[in-house]
C-alpha cells in the first residue's frame, strides 16, 4: 500500500499543490487582511499551482521544474515561525547575500525545530519527484485536463474577486498581499539593490562634500568617537528606566546626554547602518549610492580617519561607506566589543595625529546573545544557548540584558579611555535598530520584520563630554543636554558627528544636529520601508493602538 501511494502520480501531485499552499494558509491566518484580499491571496495561488502541476506528462518533471517555489515556500515557513506574521521582504533576502556564516548558523542552530518541518515535508516531496522521474510514471491525460480546467477555474475566481473586491488596490493586493507573487516582486527588488551596491564606486566616483572644519586654538589635539550599537533596544536599558540594572557603569558617570527619543530608520541592519553613515534624509534612499559617508566627510576635513568593525565584512553598503576609511580595520576572533576599544588604545598610542576620527561597528546585542559577552559579564542567570521559543523568554532575556550590560561596560570604557587623554574629546553613540523579545503585547522575536514594533524602532542614543570639549564648545554641550527629548531618527546621527567636530558642509544640516540649538522640534519623522519608501510611522508599517501605547509609556507621542 505504502509503494503504491509513494509511485502514485496523482497522490504526488495533490501532495505538491498541498504543500505549496501551506504556506498561503498560514499567512491567510496571520495577516489578517480583509475578507477580499484573503480569498484572492488563496484562489490565486491555489489555481496556479493546479494548473502548473499539470502541465508537464511525467508527474514528477513539475515538482523539480518548480523548485524555487519549494523554495520560496519552505524559507517562507521559517520566517512565520520566526516573526509570527510577514511575507519574505526584500530586506530578508538581502540579508541572505549580507549575513556572514558564522551569523546564519547561530539563527539556524536556534530555529530548528521549523527546519526540521521543512525537510520533513519537501525533501521527502522532491525525493519521490525524483523517483517518478527516474522510473518516468505519468499522469494520466484525464487528470491533467481536470487539473488544468479546475486550475483555470479557480484562478479565473481569484481574478474576480481581485477585481470587485479589490477596486482601487489591485496593486497593492498583488505586490503585497498574494503569495509567492509578492515575495517574486520583492526578490526582483533586492536584485535591483544589489546592483546598485556593487556599482557604488562609479554612481559615486567625484563626489565631494566640500567640507570644512577650523582647527582649535594652539593646534590642540581632537579625537571623536562615533560607536554605532548594535540591536540595542532602549527599552532593556537601565538608564531608560528599565527595571534591571543594565547599566552598572554609565549610570554613575557624570556629563552623560541621554537621547530619549531616537528612533531608527529601518530595522535592518543593511539599510540602516549605511544609513547612519550617510547625509542622506529616509526621503532620498537612492542618493545613498551617490554620495561618500561620514569618513569622507571627515577626510576633507584633515582628520585621520579609522573605521574599526567588530563584524565581517558583508558585501554591502556599510563596507562601500567603511572603505573610505584611512585605516579600515576587522577585529578577529573572539569578537567581543572591547577588542575595538582595544584597537583604539593601540592606534592613540602609534598615531600622533592631530585630529582623529574612530568609528566603532560593534556586535552589541546581535543573536546569538549568549556569545556577544565574557563570561565573567553574565550578570542575569540562567542565560543557557536554547532554541528560539517563547517557552525560554527568561533564558533569552538574561542573555540579551548581560549583553547589555557588557555594552555598557564597552562605552565606559571607551570614555574612560577618551578622559585619560589630554585631547578635546567626545562621544556618539547610536545603536543601529533594537529587537523584540517575545514582549508579551506582541510575542514578536529579533528585528528585520517588514511591519515593525515599538522595540524594534526605539533605539539607545547618547553623548559624552569631556571637560576640555565642554569649555571648548559650551553652547553644543548645552544644547545636547536641553535636546534629550527631541524627537530625532538615526537621520540625526551623521549631522550630530559632523557637528561635534564642528565640521561644516552643504550636505550637514544644522537642524538635524543633536547638538544644536536650532534642532527642528516640527520635522516630520519617517521609516523606510521594505521597498525603501519613506513612510510615516503609522498601521501601514505596524504601529496600532497598541505599539502607540508603547510608545506613550516611554514619553513618545507619536503623530
Amino acid at each position: 500500500m505504502k509503494n503504491n501511494i509513494i509511485h502514485n502520480p496523482k497522490a504526488l501531485a495533490a501532495a505538491y499543490i498541498t504543500a505549496l499552499m501551506l504556506p498561503v494558509v498560514i499567512l491567510a491566518y496571520t495577516e489578517k487582511n480583509p475578507l477580499w484580499e484573503t480569498l484572492a491571496g488563496i484562489l490565486l495561488p491555489l489555481g496556479a499551482y493546479t494548473a502548473f502541476a499539470a502541465l508537464a506528462r511525467r508527474s514528477g518533471v513539475m515538482v523539480w521544474c518548480g523548485v524555487v517555489f519549494i523554495f520560496l515556500s519552505a524559507f517562507q515557513i521559517v520566517l512565520s515561525y520566526l516573526f509570527g506574521n510577514s511575507i519574505i521582504a526584500t530586506d530578508m533576502f538581502l540579508n541572505l547575500t549580507t549575513t556572514n556564516p558564522g551569523e546564519a548558523s547561530e539563527l539556524l542552530s536556534n530555529i530548528y525545530p521549523s527546519v526540521i518541518v521543512v525537510c520533513v515535508i519537501y525533501i521527502p516531496l522532491l525525493t519521490i519527484a525524483a523517483i517518478h522521474i527516474r522510473r518516468r510514471i505519468t499522469l494520466p491525460a484525464g487528470t491533467r485536463r481536470t487539473m488544468l480546467r479546475t486550475g483555470g477555474a479557480v484562478m479565473a475566481a481569484g481574478i474576480v474577486v481581485l477585481v470587485l473586491g479589490c477596486r482601487g488596490q489591485i496593486r497593492h493586493v498583488l505586490r503585497d498581499e498574494v503569495f509567492p507573487v509578492n515575495v517574486c516582486y520583492n526578490m526582483g527588488l533586492s536584485i535591483s539593490e544589489t546592483n546598485k551596491i556593487d556599482r557604488y564606486a562609479q554612481t559615486s566616483e567625484g563626489f565631494t562634500f566640500e567640507a570644512t572644519h577650523q582647527p582649535l586654538p594652539q593646534h590642540q589635539r581632537e579625537i571623536y568617537v562615533m560607536i554605532i550599537g548594535e540591536a540595542s533596544r532602549a527599552a532593556s536599558w537601565q538608564l531608560y528606566g528599565y527595571h534591571r540594572d543594565t547599566n552598572p557603569e554609565l549610570s554613575k558617570m557624570q556629563g552623560i546626554a541621554l537621547f530619549r527619543n531616537v528612533l531608527t530608520q529601518s530595522n535592518t541592519t543593511h539599510k540602516s547602518v549605511p544609513m547612519i553613515l550617510s547625509s542622506i534624509h529616509t526621503s532620498q534612499h537612492d542618493e545613498i549610492y551617490r554620495r561618500k559617508g561620514l569618513p569622507q566627510l571627515f577626510n576633507e576635513a584633515g582628520f585621520t580617519t579609522y573605521f574599526i568593525s567588530n563584524q565581517s565584512p558583508q558585501g554591502a553598503m556599510i563596507d562601500n561607506l567603511a572603505l573610505d576609511s584611512q585605516h579600515v580595520v576587522y577585529i578577529d576572533s573572539p569578537r567581543y566589543d572591547m577588542q575595538m576599544v582595544d584597537a583604539v588604545r593601540k592606534a592613540l598610542k602609534e598615531d600622533r595625529s592631530e585630529k582623529i576620527l574612530f568609528i566603532l561597528h560593534s556586535y552589541g546585542s546581535h543573536f546569538s546573545y549568549h556569545q556577544r559577552y565574557p563570561r565573567r559579564y553574565a550578570t542575569f542567570l540562567p542565560d543557557d544557548d536554547v532554541a528560539i521559543n517563547p517557552r525560554h523568554i527568561d533564558e533569552i532575556r538574561n542573555a540579551y540584558d548581560n549583553s547589555i550590560v557588557y555594552t555598557d561596560h564597552v562605552i565606559a570604557e571607551m570614555i574612560r579611555t577618551l578622559a585619560s587623554t589630554e585631547a578635546c574629546t567626545a562621544l556618539f553613540y547610536c545603536a543601529d535598530h533594537g529587537e523584540d523579545l517575545y514582549d508579551k503585547c506582541d510575542e514578536r522575536f529579533l528585528h528585520a520584520s517588514p511591519t515593525v514594533t515599538y522595540y524594534q524602532l526605539h533605539v539607545a542614543s547618547l553623548a559624552w563630554f569631556s571637560p576640555e570639549y565642554g569649555r571648548l564648545f559650551p553652547e553644543k554641550v548645552r544644547a545636547a543636554h536641553e535636546n534629550c527629548f527631541a524627537p530625532a531618527t538615526s537621520y540625526s546621527v551623521f549631522h550630530t558627528v559632523a557637528d561635534m567636530a564642528s565640521i561644516t558642509s552643504p550636505y550637514c544640516n544644522e537642524q538635524a544636529s543633536l547638538l544644536s540649538p536650532e534642532f527642528d522640534y516640527g520635522a516630520t519623522r519617517y521609516y523606510l520601508n521594505d521597498h525603501n519608501e519613506a513612510v510615516p510611522l503609522d498601521e501601514q508599517i505596524g504601529i496600532d493602538a497598541m505599539q502607540r501605547d508603547n510608545f506613550a509609556r516611554m514619553g513618545i507621542m507619536l503623530p
